[in-house]
């Protein structure tokens, strides 16, 4: 006769993995990431006029129009710099501002506005932003956006 008790058992559950699965593997974030989410949180800032030098914004502007010209940084990324770590990130912005504006409550506005949508997005802790003002625009002043010679 059989013997009925083993029939009855259950056979151990084994547990794969280890931890929540949301935690298994890592995951990065690339520096043009950071640049890009810090680049579009700068420019939503009341004052900033532009991000970049007036040169820099300038050679960009005839890359964009050449076709396959598009080596150096996009318009969103130009005048941000990150390096990111682990954990952590910090950037380097370069702005101009508007004529009138107080340059250090537009700074701390960008501060501030890139630092909460950065951290919000990826997680990493912003550990320095550092601002350069590059320019003033004035009323007056036309854009420095070249004329494209290219039909």
């Amino acid at each position: 006769m059989a013997d009925s008790t083993h029939s009855d058992q259950q056979s151990p559950v084994i547990k794969r993995g280890g931890g929540d699965p949301a935690s298994r593997g890592r995951t990065t974030i690339a520096d043009g990431v950071v640049e890009k989410i810090a680049g579009l949180a700068a420019r939503d800032v009341v004052g900033v006029h532009a991000m970049g030098s007036g040169l820099s914004r300038t050679l960009g502007a005839v890359r964009d129009r050449v076709p396959g010209g598009g080596g150096g940084k996009s318009g969103v990324t130009r005048g941000v710099k990150a390096e990111v770590g682990e954990v952590q990130t910090a950037l380097d912005l370069e702005i101009v501002v508007d004529y009138g504006v107080s340059i250090s409550d537009v700074a701390g506005a960008v501060r501030e506005n890139v630092i909460a949508a950065v951290e919000r997005m990826t997680g990493l802790e912003v550990v320095e932003v550092n601002i350069a003002v590059s320019d003033v625009k004035l009323p007056d002043e036309e854009d420095e956006e070249p004329e494209s010679r290219l039909q």
